[in-house]
């Protein structure tokens, strides 16, 4: 999962972009770069690392330019350096720099294809640096040394064609402007919105979230559809177009439950209340099966489930404790590569309040159970803290298979629910009693914020992968890539690459 960021502005849009990702770095925090545009020239800064320290005062003054785009980045297959970090930048034509969210399933075809074919070379294993290629061949063979909006729709028309999974991207074209497009079916977010100026006219702005938009001043004007492209020329002129042949909007479920803030809005859903409605079905389902519960307490597990346990401690009747402070100086433990450092981390990341669990039944409310290495970890903590009974509630079903459009998610085997019964699964993370909330409700407590929505991607809870090509042989090659061993090794081959392109000062980050 990436956030990704582009602006078309009446002047610098340095240190909007720079605040934008700041505002996205909930969705990745191994790496950061932004790639600007002054008078056809492009300017870069990227390396590993947040947001605040990959960006220096000399990096923002050579980051000039009205134009621009950013990205920051966490590893869909486990391996780290700074030359994954993004955008990434190809010279011909134009030059073009492009940044990704997303993954795609046909990987290795078009990877061949570009080599045999398109005689194309990429430099890394990234399927961002894949599409970036496939883009660009696609407007070279055109064969315009101007590229009009045309030329730009048609070239993504053709990328639609010969790609598959989920990417949301903008991309910058030298000298041009700014493209921004989404897969067929809308599987990762991507918003676009304007801000009029008090003489200069319209700046425009598109970003993985809404939230970014609001803090910058800009008004959301809507989602990007799936399959649609924008073009926003240099002078600012806004140019959109449906590219792809059969879009279907499908976005992905698991943006609600997990990764996007609160205080977004996808596809016309607002996240905070879907939520809440996600709290509100868990407690309906609570009381269907426990009716005379006896829970004293609801407890969240900062900071994604706070709002889902709001709403069911209130619709139960229940006390609603903070009973976990959070150290907000470590990452987020789902997205760290190795399983020792998720362990690690999660007792650096969580200390409990012993007075709000001494001798009461307390229920535990988590978004969702990955590994089962948090939760295990939290209800022990929870017992040590002198809770007399733990049990531990999630706002989504059991996570069984693993994410495909840009999640690391991990091998199958590697699921605690995998292959496991809801008994087990309790057993195994130590709770005196496990609740998962039901597929239908979770789809429902979403579904209630857009009715014109129809189908979610929610592959990770059935098994069933919306773009239809996703079969054994591509689960059993994910799972080598993502087990706990090949992202190790990924990480320590990856950690002295070299970055090649534009100037970058990527080393003097730290």
């Amino acid at each position: 999962m990436c956030g990704i960021v582009g602006i078309v502005g009446k002047s610098d849009v340095n240190l909007k972009l720079y605040g934008a990702l700041t505002m996205l770095q909930h969705r990745g925090q191994d790496a950061a770069g932004i790639v600007t545009c002054d008078k056809g020239k492009l300017a870069q800064q990227k390396a590993n690392g947040l947001v605040r320290d990959v960006f220096r005062t000399r990096h923002m003054q050579r980051l000039v330019g009205n134009m621009g785009i950013g990205h920051v980045r966490y590893p869909t297959a486990g391996s780290s350096g700074p030359a994954l970090a993004q955008p990434f930048y190809v010279n011909s034509p134009y030059g073009i720099a492009l940044a990704h969210n997303g993954n795609l399933t046909n990987l290795e075809q078009v990877s061949e294809h570009l080599y045999k074919s398109d005689l194309r070379h990429v430099n890394t294993d990234s399927d961002s640096e894949v599409l970036l290629n496939v883009f660009a061949h696609e407007l070279q063979s055109l064969g315009k040394v101007s590229p009009s909006e045309d030329d730009i729709f048609t070239a993504i028309a053709a990328l639609h064609r010969r790609v598959r999974g989920g990417y949301a991207v903008v991309a910058l074209i030298a000298g041009h402007g700014v493209v921004a497009f989404r897969d067929p079916h809308g599987i990762r977010p991507l918003v676009f919105g304007s801000r009029e100026t008090k003489k200069k006219g319209t700046e425009y702005m598109i970003a993985s979230e809404s939230v970014a938009l609001d803090v910058l001043g800009y008004t959301l004007e809507r989602d990007v559809a799936p399959g649609e492209a924008i073009f926003i020329d240099r002078d600012g002129e806004f140019h959109t177009r449906q590219c792809a042949e059969h879009p279907v909007l499908s976005p992905c479920i698991f943006e609600h439950v997990y990764f996007a803030r609160p205080d977004s809005i996808m596809d016309g859903v607002s996240v905070y209340k879907a939520r809440l409605r996600q709290g509100e079905k868990l407690a309906d389902k609570i009381l269907r099966e426990r009716p005379d519960h006896d829970i004293d307490v609801v407890i969240p597990i900062p900071d994604s489930s706070r709002v889902a346990g709001q709403a069911l401690a209130q619709r139960l009747g229940v006390k609603f404790r903070e009973g976990l402070v959070k150290n907000r100086y470590i990452g987020r433990t789902f997205i760290m590569p190795g399983q020792q450092q998720r362990k690690k981390s999660v007792r650096q990341k969580l200390n409990a309040i012993g007075l709000e669990f001494q001798g009461k039944n307390v229920m535990l409310v988590d978004d969702s159970i990955v590994r089962g290495t948090t939760c295990k970890q939290i209800i022990q903590m929870a017992r040590d803290a002198g809770a007399a009974k733990v049990y531990f509630v999630s706002a989504s079903p059991a996570v069984k298979y693993p994410n495909v459009y840009g999640i690391d998610m991990p091998a199958a085997s590697e699921l605690i629910a995998h292959a496991r019964s809801d008994a087990e699964i309790c057993r195994e993370i130590g709770a005196d009693w496990l609740l998962y909330q039901d597929l239908g409700d979770l789809l429902a407590a979403s579904a209630e914020g857009n009715p014109a929505i129809e189908t979610f991607e929610a592959g990770v809870f059935t098994g069933e992968y919306v773009t239809g090509d996703v079969d054994q042989a591509y689960l059993d090659r994910l799972a080598a890539a993502r087990n706990d061993a090949s992202k190790a090794a990924a990480s320590s081959d990856s950690s002295d690459g070299a970055l090649i392109g534009l100037h970058n000062d990527a080393s003097e980050a730290s």
